[in-house]
């Protein structure tokens, strides 16, 4: 039996407040060191662990590929496939994907502001900023690089790193040999999927399951997501059965699944999902009726219950206002510009779209029909302002 040798790879860290940060140096297109090169480092490009950058972010680790994969379409980051014999030391990655996903340092500035708290984005301006100074001409990255060669096989010193900090002093270039290891019912696929736990002293704190790549190629087992797969498998094989789908059906079924990726991935944005129930709404249903529509009952039921849960905030506003205005009460701006400083916006735009008095009604209708809007909304949220307000709901109750 032939022997095949197994580089196991300490990489050095780079500290920025709490976190720490495995980097290398790309060389060339198929070459890496973790040494910082001593001459023409303008051709040793630093390049930052992916797991390392994303870890404690509000990120799920399943999704960490789907979200690799989008800054590497820009360039700031790239999947560096490695050689079979090629490992590193805390990382277990699955031996039919040897590949590991890094940053380049623009790439580390925009997972920063993108994903960290302000307190971590200060933190990456101070260790960062002089090596992205010195970085600030480099090209894109591309999105893969095929390795198979470490230049460097002695372990890092401090005095090759650019942050020389709790940096492990163990070899950086473990020889392992298979004939060792392998039993006659072994090969030498299953010894290459052991796992390389980390020894270098940083403590279990350090480096979390972010770093446990062979998780990620299985499939997530969970009650929970095998039915939401299941129920995805059907809808794609009903859209193969479908031969025809309307337009403006194609188009609310788009925006629906662009909300429901961007769900999936652990982020909410409530303009996305306005556009999705936006969408949904006006998509022409056959036999609608304005007195009998279980859409429209459902959303008037919601919106009435938002208005009423946002009486007490309302009331703070009225009553601020008018503690300022005491002594101009009997002197009011106009009702358009009362109710927009005292009425949130949602309030006035369905009365005013109820009304027809939105932005395309003419000048006059909307000047003469504000006070009407104001009227309701003072009613509506029991919280009288004008001089007609007060009379008008003294004369209701009196009756």
């Amino acid at each position: 039996m032939t022997t095949k040798s197994i580089s196991v790879t300490n990489l050095p860290y780079w500290e920025s407040g709490k976190r720490r940060i495995r980097f290398l140096y790309l060389v060339g297109d198929d070459s890496f060191q973790v040494t910082k090169p001593s001459t023409n480092e303008e051709s040793a490009i630093p390049l930052f662990l992916g797991a390392d950058l994303f870890l404690n972010t509000d990120i799920r680790t399943e999704n960490h590929p789907r979200y690799h994969a989008k800054f590497a379409k820009r360039g700031l980051a790239t999947k560096l496939v490695f050689s079979s014999d090629l490992r590193f030391q805390g990382l277990r990655v699955p031996c039919s994907s040897n590949s590991l996903w890094f940053y380049g340092v623009h790439g580390v500035f925009r997972v920063a502001f993108e994903l960290y708290t302000r307190q971590e984005q200060l933190s990456v301006l101070e260790s960062f900023q002089d090596l992205w100074k010195s970085r600030i001409d480099d090209d894109q990255l591309n999105s893969v690089y095929n390795i198979g060669i470490q230049l460097d096989t002695k372990p890092p010193r401090p005095s090759d790193q650019e942050k020389p900090v709790g940096v492990s002093h163990l070899s950086s270039d473990t020889s392992v040999s298979t004939e060792d290891h392998l039993s006659s019912q072994d090969t030498v696929e299953d010894l290459e999927e052991m796992t390389l736990e980390s020894t270098s002293g940083q403590g279990d704190t350090s480096f979390s399951a972010d770093h446990d790549y062979c998780s990620l190629a299985e499939p997530v087992e969970s009650k929970h997501f095998s039915i939401l797969t299941e129920r995805l498998y059907r809808i794609g094989n009903k859209v193969k059965d479908t031969s025809i789908v309307d337009k403006n059906q194609k188009e609310t079924i788009l925006k629906l699944l662009d909300y429901v990726d961007y769900w999936i991935d652990g982020q909410v944005d409530e303009e996305k999902l306005a556009e999705a129930v936006t969408v949904l709404l006006q998509t022409h249903f056959h036999g609608y009726s304005i007195y009998s529509s279980p859409l429209l009952q459902a959303v008037a039921s919601w919106l009435g219950q938002q208005f009423h849960e946002a009486n007490s905030s309302v009331s703070d506003q009225v009553e601020g206002f008018k503690i300022r205005n005491i002594e101009h009460i009997k002197d009011l701006p106009p009702a358009e510009d009362l109710a927009t400083e005292l009425f949130p916006e949602a309030m006035r735009n369905l009365l005013i779209h109820w009304m027809g008095l939105s932005e395309e009604a003419a000048t006059w209708k909307r000047l003469s029909e504000y006070p009407i809007v104001l009227l309701i909304l003072e009613f509506a949220n029991h919280n009288l302002i004008t001089g007609v307000a007060h009379v008008l709901y003294s004369s209701l109750i009196c009756r």
